[in-house]
């Protein structure tokens, strides 16, 4: 009985020992700084509407372009998609806005249909706003005409 008795207690003490911060390990430092792994901070504020409205030059051919205006609480679902209301065939023109790439309205057979397919509906797959957010994480990435002129230039 003694024994039970010093198990319990000693199970007791264990368990208040870890839900004190000694066994509370920090959070690994990623895209979220500081805190630790039980704790819930808040989170960053979101960055702001996009910047001036403009096409952005792409970086790298088949880049899907930016969305240079906000779309918060534009509707896109399997019933209905707010982006075509501008970028449909039949509204583009006399919206001034871009028309949907013809890529958008072929299947994964290559095959041209009237309406845009299922793969290429949900246009915040690819496409994102522009917004006045810093970036998470240094990058040296280099647009595809840097890369060309060096190349020409003997540079590497």
């Amino acid at each position: 009985m003694r024994t039970l008795l010093f198990f319990l207690a000693a199970s007791l003490a264990f368990l208040a020992y870890a839900e004190s911060d000694h066994l509370s390990p920090s959070s690994p430092d990623g895209l979220r700084q500081g805190g630790t792994l039980g704790q819930d901070l808040p989170a960053p504020p979101i960055a702001g509407d996009p910047r001036e409205v403009k096409r952005e030059v792409r970086n790298y051919p088949e880049q899907p372009p930016v969305i240079p205006h906000a779309i918060r609480d534009y509707q896109v679902d399997k019933n209905f998609n707010r982006c075509l209301d501008c970028h449909s065939r039949e509204a583009a023109v006399q919206a001034g806005a871009p028309m949907v790439s013809v890529t958008h309205f072929m299947d994964r057979h290559f095959q041209v249909r009237a309406e845009v397919t299922p793969g290429r509906y949900f246009c915040t797959q690819c496409h994102v706003p522009q917004t006045d957010a810093q970036p998470l994480v240094e990058s040296d990435f280099k647009a595809v005409d840097e890369v060309i002129r060096a190349s020409n230039r003997g540079d590497r």
